[in-house]
């Protein structure tokens, strides 16, 4: 394989830096190694600062200089991160290889700075003071400038499809049996609704998101035995919450990442709604009451030219179970360590960009297939002609108000496990013992109008 190869999509060992790698791009500034770097650069930068103005330390930092600073992750880009990258593994600018990712960063930071700051670069921390907030960080941008926006916009899209199609009559289906009819629009408002109870439970976590800083073994010995007169409780958790995180002021070396997990959690609670979506979707056009617009040149089969396959939602189906069992394993396995650290998590938190991909990409094909459906309003509306049965719940309830005590069953021998008409119903209701009023109430209701309030109940879409 050559340099050129290396580089080539087609040589990925990954689909998502491969054949999705397009799709996933958008993941690459806050989920990649770079990225990685670019949040522990942040992290140990805005550390400096914060030192800078404890009255205890004697280090000084102009407003140019905390600029230039700042100016370290503001302007991060691939040489600055091949940089960090070399310092870790063969050395550079006079630095040997440190075989650390975190010291590699303090070095970076050195080399970008006079000498007279080197000391208080990283000053009492520990390299996990700097990952858990690097990470949480690095997880906050992926899910609130990437995820939810995604989200959002299909959320969008189905409140759209509820509305346009709100009393479009259509056979629901329980146990995968005809029964009380429904509308395409109040299926979809269903969806939206759902979708946006749980993106609410996302963003809520995201919020919750804390982090530590209070050295080796959570007990500020270093930065205590430095200068014992500083509130170092409340100089941590002034600077965790400058970073947007909440903070947790009992940790171990580890940040215990319950937070995390929560997280995690809360993204496979969308993701099993939008899997449910997909799988239903599928059975819509199975059923044909969904057509789908056809994409040109495209080829729906190999060997069949007249189809046109569900493929954006099965792919949605496929890329969400991968997310959703790669953000099980990282829910179980990061809120565990041997003791007060062991280092199986940083290899494991390594994959929350992956997890992630795939809820991306999985995203992406759902709203690439929700813009292709088309409702198939003969068909649905044919179906419903064609199952005169499912008008029989009405049937008996309003026998049942009229106080006919054997409503139920006098409905259940004339249609359970036969095929009946809308006639049969009609001879049913000439032989009844009720009012002309309530013969008329009888005689009007057709399974395409026995929808209830359906069309209403689109307009109940949480904002």
């Amino acid at each position: 394989m050559t340099d050129a190869d290396r580089n080539d999509p087609l040589y990925a060992v990954s689909p998502l830096d491969g054949r999705y790698a397009s799709r996933t791009a958008p993941l690459a500034p806050h989920v990649s190694e770079a990225a990685l770097m670019r949040a522990r650069v942040q992290v140990e930068v805005e550390y400096l600062v914060a030192l800078a103005d404890l009255d205890a330390t004697p280090l000084e930092l102009t407003e140019a200089e905390r600029a230039d600073l700042r100016a370290l992750y503001d302007e991060f880009d691939a040489d600055a991160a091949d940089l960090v990258k070399r310092l870790e593994v063969e050395g550079a600018e006079g630095y040997s290889a440190t075989n650390h990712d975190v010291k590699a960063v303090e070095y970076f930071i050195r080399t970008e700075t006079d000498e007279s700051v080197h000391p208080w670069i990283h000053f009492g921390l520990t390299s996990e003071d700097v990952n858990n907030l690097s990470h949480r960080l690095m997880a906050k941008g992926a899910v609130e400038d990437v995820l939810v926006p995604e989200l959002r916009e299909m959320r969008d899209e189905l409140v759209a499809l509820a509305q346009e199609y709100r009393d479009v009559p259509m056979l629901a289906r329980t146990h995968g049996q005809p029964a009380t009819p429904t509308t395409f629009g109040k299926e979809m408002a269903v969806y939206a609704s759902r979708l946006g109870r749980t993106l609410a439970r996302v963003e809520s976590a995201s919020d919750a998101l804390a982090g530590k800083l209070a050295g080796a073994s959570g007990t500020y010995a270093a930065h205590v035995a430095a200068y014992p007169d500083v509130d170092w409780r409340a100089f941590s958790r002034e600077f965790v919450s400058s970073l947007g995180l909440e903070h947790v002021p009992l940790a171990t070396q580890v940040n215990p990442c319950d937070d995390l997990a929560a997280l995690f959690d809360a993204v496979r609670g969308v993701n099993n709604v939008v899997v449910d979506m997909d799988r239903d979707m599928w059975l819509y056009i199975s059923d044909r009451y969904l057509g789908q617009e056809t994409v040109e040149g495209e080829t729906g089969s190999s060997t069949m030219p007249h189809k046109v396959n569900p493929i954006d939602f099965e792919n949605s189906e496929g890329n969400l179970s991968k997310a959703n069992s790669d953000l099980t394993f990282l829910a179980d396995y990061v809120t565990t360590s041997r003791l007060q650290r062991d280092l199986s998590d940083s290899t494991v938190k390594r994959n929350i960009g992956a997890a992630f991909a795939h809820c991306l990409i999985g995203y992406k094909k759902t709203q690439t297939g929700l813009g292709k459906i088309v409702p198939n309003e003969h068909v649905m509306r044919q179906e419903l002609d064609d199952t005169p049965a499912i008008i029989g719940e009405a049937v008996q309830t309003i026998l049942r108000r009229e106080g006919d005590t054997h409503a139920y069953e006098r409905v259940k021998e004339l249609t359970r496990g036969r095929e009946v008409t809308l006639e049969d119903f009609h001879d049913l209701f000439a032989d009844l013992d009720v009012s002309d009023t309530t013969r008329e109430e009888l005689l009007a209701l057709t399974p395409a109008t026995y929808v209830g309030l359906a069309d209403e109940l689109v307009d109940d879409v949480d904002d």
